[in-house]
């Protein structure tokens, strides 16, 4: 049988699978694929990478480098030192608003994120991809782990360890560990780090005193803290901060009222820097210098705190009394000229500019401030300073420019002209004057007598300029201040206020000194004759002084000197010494008046009271010098007393009568002093509870005029700055002690009274002319008959 011809044709062939679907197969296969090699990628460079991680421990026991901070007695503080400039706050401390403005700019998904925002990473590559420039999606949890462990470099594997290193950081900190060590460690500028340390460095501030619009300035700088600087920047940082404000808006953190009054508020930024806000530089540089000798580097990085016996308040009088007393004294100098001449441009707003580069190629000087002449006429000078203001001077204002600056006969250097770079110093409430950077240097010293607390320190004129301390540093010749160390050794040797002593001239020849012949002078040319120990005294008669130490014998006084705290090499055992020929700095007669001021006691000057670490655990503790202590009497009761008495009539009668009548008080004490050729003006005073010492001459030694005495430069500074320091500080006065009788209103040594009679010295040399009646020379001499 045969088969049929179905029986033998092949089977249909099988239909195949729509070509989209084989795609879509194929592009999952892939995906699955790539998905499958990430993974592993992944897994290798976390195998790879993760072990190599640093350790976060250092991250969860921060201890960051804080820097050396010197504080005033009452808690001012004066100046910090180191290259980080942090005061580090706990998280829970920050103002809430503060840390809303931070996270407002930089991570507003902070609290929601684990490290990485992965939204905020798709919006910058979608914004990158958009625009030519960049946007970056760093969280805060990855600026940590950069600023702590990374370079700032842009490459690949760089970012790979950012972000594994924010996870770790993630993974064994809480999110306020993170925040807070963002916000104590961030650069803000002006040295500061972290937002703390910023809110001093910008507006004085603590941070919990801040605005609203004060912290959105501030969460403006970690982006770019140069390019957003409100000093320096002041409209780009004025743009950021706007942005700040409008995102927290945005998020909802702030009402759109609060965002308005924030827009609307001046910042009142701090453009000075804290040590020049009481002019402290010469005491923040003595109390750094103190504190690295025990503490080497480590006193820049530990966050020590330095506590001065400085009192704020009597250190800003010290400096404004200087600053005065040096400035009149520059007035009363010929005009030397502009600082420099520069050509203004033709094009008016171009000015300004020129005007504060020319300015800022200048060292500024406290007290004083840079301007450039518009115009000039010999009765009005128009300047504009180097914010840009324009001041019409004249009249008193031009009284030192006026001859040498302004007249026809002006030489070119000195004539003031369009363009002249020149000072202004402030004349009065809205009142300026021309004058010129001083030459002339000062210091001014004062301190506790009773336990040797330094309260004002004021080194130079301007401790930007001149860093060097003329309070500590300066060895010059104290002239007749040292006088009263002379009188203290006399009254052991039986002189007393009542002793008669000739104001005549005086020669030694050559062969009585040794060398070239001498003959001294009063400083007015003036001798008077007999007069009484104090009468001479008041009257800083020298003539006196050197008949006084001749009797007594110059090796005696230099001898009594170191009494007092004088280094007896440096004080001649000469006649000279009478005058003040030997050398002292202002701190050392500050100790030594103070034993006066005292009763008697040498007491240890000293400018730190105790020292803490950042903790505020007490590392160092001062244990000042007491008077009452007998061990550290160096002159008895008695005489300190007398001593007094006859410093007392000084500011009552003699060279400084100045001092009681314009303070209106009795209990002031001190002595002027002028140095031969007026090379050096000085007055030491003191009430009972306060020494001050002032100091005026040239850094290399040159005439300061011929009435320039101690009384005229010296005696101004020191009256000025105890208007300040003695408000409200009652009179005091000393209790007469044993050993004293008064004998004819005079206090004087019991043993050198009753039959012993008045001593007299020099009255057989030849008299001068008289400079007095001869009724009161009469009655001078019948003093010293009846009391023989």
């Amino acid at each position: 049988m045969s088969s049929s011809p179905a029986s033998s044709s092949s089977p249909a062939p099988k239909s195949r699978s729509p070509w989209w679907l084989r795609a879509l197969i194929g592009l999952m296969a892939s995906l699955v694929g790539l998905c499958v090699s990430a993974v592993l990628i992944v897994g290798l460079v976390l195998i790879f990478s993760w072990p190599r991680l640093p350790d976060i421990t250092e991250l969860q026991d921060y201890q960051p480098q804080l820097p050396l901070r010197v504080y005033s007695a009452d808690n001012v503080l004066l100046g910090e030192f180191g290259e980080e400039r942090r005061v580090f706050t706990p998280i829970g401390q920050i103002p809430d608003l503060m840390k809303k403005a931070v996270l407002a700019t930089e991570d507003d998904r902070f609290y929601e994120h684990g490290g990485i925002d992965w939204p905020g990473v798709a919006r910058a590559l979608v914004a990158n991809m958009e625009r030519s420039r960049s946007q970056g999606a760093s969280t805060i949890t990855m600026q940590v782990a950069r600023n702590f462990y990374l370079s700032r470099e842009k490459t690949f594997t760089r970012k790979l360890f950012e972000v594994l290193l924010a996870l770790k950081i993630e993974q064994q900190m809480s999110k306020d560990q993170i925040l807070q060590l963002y916000m104590n460690q961030i650069f803000l500028g002006r040295k500061a780090y972290g937002f703390a340390a910023a809110s001093q460095a910008y507006f004085a501030k603590p941070l919990d005193q801040l605005s609203l619009a004060q912290m959105a300035m501030l969460a403006g700088l970690p982006k770019a803290p140069s390019a957003y600087n409100p000093v320096s920047n002041p409209q780009r940082a004025r743009q950021r901060q706007l942005h700040v404000l409008a995102r927290m808006q945005q998020l909802g953190w702030i009402t759109a009222a609060q965002a308005q009054q924030a827009r609307d508020e001046p910042l009142a930024l701090r453009t000075n820097q804290s040590d020049r806000d009481i002019h402290a530089g010469y005491i923040t540089e003595a109390a750094r210098q103190m504190v690295f000798d025990r503490y080497q580097e480590a006193a820049y990085t530990r966050g020590l705190n330095v506590y001065t016996t400085i009192r704020a308040r009597d250190q800003l009088a010290a400096w404004r009394a200087v600053q005065s007393g040096v400035l009149s004294y520059e007035l009363r100098q010929p005009y030397r000229g502009p600082d420099a001449f520069i050509d203004l441009p033709a094009a008016v707003e171009a000015i300004p500019g020129a005007i504060e580069q020319a300015c800022a190629d200048r060292t500024p000087a406290d007290g004083l401030q840079c301007s450039v002449v518009l115009s000039a006429s010999p009765s009005l000078v128009k300047v504009m300073t180097e914010a840009g203001q324009i001041l019409n001077i004249s009249g008193a204002g031009l009284r030192q420019v006026r001859a040498l600056g302004l007249s026809d006969k002006a030489q070119p250097a000195t004539k003031l002209r369009a363009g002249a770079v020149v000072w202004l110093a402030g004349d009065g409430p809205g009142q300026w004057v021309i004058t010129q950077m001083p030459q002339v240097q000062s210091a001014f010293i004062s301190m506790n007598p009773n336990n040797g607390a330094i309260v004002t320190m004021v080194g130079g004129l301007d401790f930007a300029r001149n860093k060097f301390n003329h309070a500590t540093q300066a060895w010059r010749q104290p002239g007749s201040s040292f006088k009263p160390f002379i009188y203290s050794a006399a009254l052991e040797k039986g002189i007393t206020p009542l002793t008669v002593v000739n104001d005549a001239p005086l020669f030694f020849s050559a062969a009585q000194t040794g060398g070239e012949s001498w003959e001294p002078k009063n400083y007015d040319g003036k001798y008077e004759g007999p007069m009484s120990l104090r009468r001479a005294v008041a009257q800083s008669k020298n003539m006196v002084a050197i008949r006084v130490l001749q009797d007594i014998g110059p090796k005696f006084a230099q001898a009594w000197s170191t009494r007092f705290g004088f280094d007896a090499s440096r004080q001649p055992p000469y006649l000279t010494l009478a005058l003040g020929a030997g050398t002292v700095t202002p701190l050392q007669m500050a100790r030594a008046y103070s034993v006066f001021a005292n009763g008697g006691y040498l007491i240890k000057p000293h400018l730190i009271s105790r020292i803490t670490d950042a903790q505020g655990q007490v590392l160092f503790q001062d244990r000042p010098q007491q008077s009452g202590n007998e061990q550290l009497r160096v002159i008895s009761p008695r005489n300190a007393y007398v001593m007094d008495s006859l410093l007392q009539e000084v500011t009552r009668s003699g060279t400084a009568a100045r001092a009681q009548a314009t303070l209106k008080r009795p209990d002031l004490y001190g002595k002027t002093g002028t140095t031969n050729d007026f090379l050096d003006a000085w007055f030491c005073g003191f009430q009972p509870n306060l020494v001050g010492i002032a100091w005026v001459g040239y850094d290399t030694p040159k005439k300061l005029g011929n009435k320039e005495t101690g009384g005229a430069l010296a005696l101004p500074i020191w009256i000025q700055y105890m208007q300040t320091a003695l408000r409200d500080v009652p009179v005091a006065s000393y209790e007469q002690p044993a050993g004293i009788v008064v004998e004819n209103g005079e206090p004087v040594f019991s043993n050198f009274a009753e039959g012993s009679g008045v001593r007299s010295l020099g009255l057989n040399d030849p008299l001068p002319a008289p400079e007095v009646t001869p009724q009161e020379r009469d009655s001078i001499l019948n003093l010293f008959k009846s009391a023989n």
